[in-house]
């Protein structure tokens, strides 16, 4: 198990920022316009919250406690905290976005997670998922920290996401350049996401999936859960009927 430590040192190097400004952007891009929102990033997520912290009323860092956890910001008052994932100190419907990032392939209980995550999103939020690609060269090595847990393909990721009441709406795949320090390869990392994202190419390092929060159980969700083949995230019913507090 990686724990913040290994982390930080990824991020602190070359191939580290590289990989942060390829999801980043992505990240950004789908998240554009977050004034007046609370947001949570889950796992290591805080390389990509900075950002929001200029718009967004609250912005929280939680870390798994088989991780630990690190002070963030660096100044001023601290926003991230240690937590046990499947029981975060959240009321419910309080939090309108979400990250996870080191997070749902590192965890021993992925569907717990996520059902934590639909409790705490508002009516509508939505939650950005980023995990190794199991067609991907990155979750082949463990030289980084996306070679480590279990990699997803889109299949299994969705159907988790959908089994926990989330319904995807943008898929994407990034990081298509080889997880090594070599400059060349570094210099050329916005060429090679142009022409892997422009092709839709299979074999990126990451696979990354904007969903939101379902108020209702799909049909053929309601006929598994009916059957007991397929968990509801706890609460799910309360929350259709009668969502919790707006605010932190």
């Amino acid at each position: 198990m990686l724990d913040v430590i290994d982390l930080r040192s990824f991020y602190s190097s070359s191939l580290g920022e590289v990989a942060r400004r390829v999801v980043h952007k992505i990240v950004r891009q789908r998240f554009s316009k977050c004034a007046g929102f609370s947001i949570l990033g889950v796992g290591y997520a805080t390389p990509y919250l900075e950002v929001f912290r200029e718009e967004a009323v609250r912005v929280l860092a939680f870390m798994p406690a088989e991780q630990g956890v690190m002070n963030w910001p660096s100044s001023g008052v601290s926003s991230s905290a240690l937590v046990e994932t499947s029981a975060m100190p959240l009321p419910n419907s309080c939090i309108d976005r979400a990250i996870l990032v080191h997070a749902l392939e590192i965890t021993e209980h992925p569907r717990e997670l996520l059902a934590e995550i639909w409790r705490i999103l508002t009516p509508g939020g939505r939650v950005i998922v980023t995990v190794p690609s199991r067609s991907g060269l990155w979750a082949r090595l463990d030289r980084t920290p996306f070679g480590h847990g279990r990699p997803y393909s889109r299949g299994q990721l969705a159907e988790l996401l959908r089994g926990a009441l989330f319904s995807p709406v943008y898929w994407a795949e990034a990081l298509y350049i080889p997880p090594f320090q070599r400059r060349t390869l570094l210099h050329a990392a916005a060429f090679a996401e142009e022409i892997g994202s422009a092709l839709s190419l299979p074999w990126g390092g990451v696979l990354m999936v904007e969903a939101t929060k379902l108020l209702y159980l799909p049909v053929g969700v309601r006929r598994a859960a009916a059957y007991g083949t397929m968990p509801v995230p706890a609460g799910a019913a309360a929350a259709i009927l009668s969502p919790g507090p707006t605010g932190a």
